[in-house]
């Protein structure tokens, strides 16, 4: 029993000390029984002989070292590899010039000197707007260029000089621009958008000489080129391939016509013939007769002509244009109700069924508000009147645009019911009864109009229905307008009016100023008008009014030693914008950026950057619309002031009716006052009646440019009208005196707790 125990104890372990004493056993038999040196000669050596001694056990050869020499370790220096200087990538500052995306088409129009301002004119008026770059080559040209032309003068009246030069301008300044070339006279009307369709449809990697063919007289050349009088296509791969034969063409080609010899050289140099279609496209043209009449031209090949040529004088190419124009306009007619058409019968098999087409058919569904705030507002209206109006009250006249708008609308609802109902009644306006319109700004105005109509039968019979109709002015499809180039690195003069009653604002617009201008080096200069009354400018000497002023400025002046604040002094006895600007602007160059402020504004470098870029020169004035703050006494009525004032409705409103803020340059302003001086002359008064944005609105041609300033911020104060303004620049200043009060909520609050207050 005690055995079997001991061996049922040892059994488990047994494996183990089996194995260590396997692995003990393994080991010994391992080891060498030599003792060998421990000393750290090599022990590899060379024999007399040339061989090699054999190693000792547990040893390492160290190579091929001569017997008893020290090992001498080397050291390999890490030499790294001399990498070339990258070069530098040159990328192209638009993706398109990068990419190689070129323009489809390229416009030139041969013109001459005598034609230039007739012609030519009627020409850029009928297509430069469908186009984006017409360019018009002549061979001499006046001083005065027809405003809005791109004109290029190559100095000689000779014809095939002139094509010469033209295609050589072409292949400097426009070839790596454009696919396709187009050149016409300037006695061809072109269709635009035929032309644009043609070019979009045609591959841009051919070489295409395309447009009438006509055959050579006389000379070997034989072939076709492309009658001049009806204009021609040429690829850009084309122009490419001429390129270094235009020298040739230049020297060895004689002919009488300039169209012609450039169809030799295309021909000869380029085996390219004339073609009048290609890849099933036509280039359709009509030769128009003498005194012809485009309204009674009714052939298949008129209607549907790229040009027509030739056209005798500027009336005959507006009739083709406005003729070519209602026939456009009616096959975009005829698709929409095509296009209406497959809406509505595609519509029945939605969910929805025909609820699912929006009226009108495919313009986009009205917007729907997610809050009652987002709501739009519905104004009512009358023949006459209007019962919603930008100042606040509940009637107003309806005058200029807002009555024409109402009468189109009238107009075109009694067409639209007519149409429907006739010849079963003929539909005559009464009156109107009521009229509703908002604008929808995902789809645009819309109407709602309930008329009062005399229905007449075709018995004679008439009697009076009324009927509501709607309708909708759909916004049409944006357009970008090109404007000149402006910078932001124009320095902005900015003259600030100083009266008496300014004094005690000035030291906070300095305060404010100086950190947002002086501190970071705005490029802007401040100059201060100083206003003295007669009585105040012979007393200036020992008492001046400005004195603390001028002291002021001059602190600034050392605190900055870069900065220098110049200052003006006028006397008048009755103040005026126009007066001050006449003494400004003497006294500046003529490019001179103004921006007339007041002290109560707060200027920042935001908005001296949005006067730079909104005002262009001989283009455009900006008065933009501060925000004014409300009468603290009012807006904070039985609570603590805050430290800064938010752009909320709360604090303040953008005052439309003020237009005491201005930019605009020198020169705009010599040009409008000088078309006021004729004026002036008969009426002295204009000069104290009118500000600067009514002289800018009557005797300028510039755009007149208002927009909400956020970074233009005005703090409140009292505001005392000049009554020697006009009537409606004095209701403006009373108007925005009033609604700068406070929020109507305010307003309401104090007039019931003084109604309570005078009950009790």
């Amino acid at each position: 029993m005690r055995v079997g125990r001991c061996l049922g104890l040892v059994r488990p372990v047994g494996p183990v000390v089996v194995g260590i004493s396997l692995g003990f056993t393994l080991s010994l038999l391992s080891v060498s029984w030599v003792e060998e040196p421990c000393d750290l000669d090599p022990v590899v050596t060379l024999l007399h002989d040339g061989g090699v001694a054999a190693r000792k056990p547990s040893s390492i050869s160290t190579g091929h070292e001569e017997e008893n020499e020290d090992f001498q370790p080397r050291i390999l220096t890490y030499e790294p590899v001399q990498q070339a200087q990258p070069r530098k990538i040159f990328r192209a500052k638009y993706i398109s010039t990068e990419l190689g995306i070129r323009e489809r088409l390229f416009v030139g129009i041969l013109t001459s000197k005598g034609t230039l301002s007739s012609l030519a004119v009627a020409v850029n008026r009928t297509i430069s707007h469908h186009l984006d770059n017409v360019v018009f080559f002549t061979g001499a040209r006046d001083r005065k260029v027809p405003h809005g032309m791109f004109v290029v003068a190559h100095g000689d009246e000779r014809h095939i000089w002139n094509m010469y030069q033209t295609i050589r301008y072409i292949l400097n300044h426009f070839i790596s621009e454009y696919d396709y070339f187009y050149l016409a006279q300037d006695d061809t009307y072109t269709q635009a958008d035929r032309i644009k369709a043609l070019v979009g449809h045609l591959s841009m990697d051919r070489l295409l000489y395309m447009g009438s063919p006509e055959e050579f007289v006389g000379g070997q050349t034989q072939g076709r080129y492309c009658y001049g009088g009806f204009g021609y296509l040429l690829s850009r791969g084309l122009l490419l391939t001429l390129q270094p034969f235009l020298e040739n063409c230049r020297n060895d080609i004689l002919s009488a016509r300039p169209d012609e010899w450039l169809g030799r050289c295309i021909v000869e140099y380029t085996n390219t013939q004339c073609v009048e279609q290609f890849e099933d496209l036509q280039y359709y043209h009509f030769e128009m007769g003498k005194n012809s009449d485009p309204s009674k031209e009714d052939s298949v090949q008129f209607r549907n002509a790229v040009t027509v040529h030739p056209v005798s004088d500027p009336e005959q190419m507006y009739r083709l244009h406005k003729h070519f124009t209602q026939i456009e306009l009616q096959k975009t007619y005829e698709e929409i109700k095509k296009l209406q058409a497959e809406i509505k019968n595609v519509s029945v098999l939605a969910f929805d069924g025909n609820r699912s087409a929006t009226w009108p058919i495919g313009i986009n569904p009205p917007f729907e508000p997610k809050t009652r705030f987002e709501v739009l507002q519905w104004d009512y209206f009358s023949e006459d009147h209007i019962y919603s109006c930008m100042d606040g009250s509940a009637k107003c006249e309806l005058r200029g645009i807002d009555k024409l708008d109402v009468a189109d609308v009238i107009e075109v609802a009694m067409v639209e019911l007519n149409r429907k109902y006739k010849p079963v009644l003929h539909l005559k306006k009464q009156q109107l009864l009521n009229g509703y319109r908002r604008f929808d700004p995902t789809r645009g105005m819309e109407y709602i109009l309930d008329l009062q109509l005399e229905a007449v039968n075709q018995k004679g019979r008439s009697g009076f229905i009324t009927k509501r109709v709607h309708l909708l002015r759909p916004l049409s499809r944006i357009e970008i307008i090109p404007m000149p180039y402006v910078t932001e690195a124009t320095r902005v003069h900015i003259i600030l009016p100083v009266t008496f009653q300014d004094r005690e604002q000035v030291r906070q617009f300095l305060e404010i100023y100086a950190s947002n201008a002086f501190t970071t080096g705005e490029n802007a200069v401040l100059t201060f008008l100083f206003i003295y009354e007669p009585y105040e400018a012979q007393q200036a000497n020992r008492d001046d009014i400005f004195a603390g002023v001028k002291a002021q400025i001059s602190s600034y002046e050392r605190k900055y030693p870069m900065v220098k604040i110049p200052w003006i002094s006028v006397k008048t006895e009755s103040p005026s914008q126009i007066k001050f600007m006449d003494i400004i602007s003497k006294k500046h160059q003529v490019d001179t950026l103004f921006f007339i402020a007041t002290v109560k504004t707060n200027i920042k470098s935001e908005f001296l950057n949005r006067c730079r870029m909104n005002s262009i020169t001989n283009w455009q004035v900006f008065f933009p619309i501060h925000f004014q703050d409300y009468n603290p006494d009012i807006a904070y009525h039985g609570e603590p002031l805050p430290k800064t004032i938010d752009l909320v409705k709360e604090a303040g409103l953008f005052d439309l009716s003020s237009f005491d803020e201005a930019c605009f340059y020198n020169s705009d302003y010599m040009a409008a006052r000088t078309r006021m001086a004729t004026d002036v002359q008969e009426n002295e008064e204009l000069l104290e009646s009118l500000d600067l944005y009514d002289m800018f609105v009557r005797y300028s041609s510039l755009h007149v440019f208002r927009a909400v300033e956020p970074s233009l911020h005005r703090r409140y104060s009292y505001q005392q009208c000049n009554p020697r303004l006009s009537e409606e620049g004095y209701h403006r200043c009373i108007q925005g005196m009033l609604q700068g009060l406070g929020p109507r909520s305010k307003l309401a609050m104090l007039l019931f707790d003084l109604e309570q207050g005078n009950s009790t």
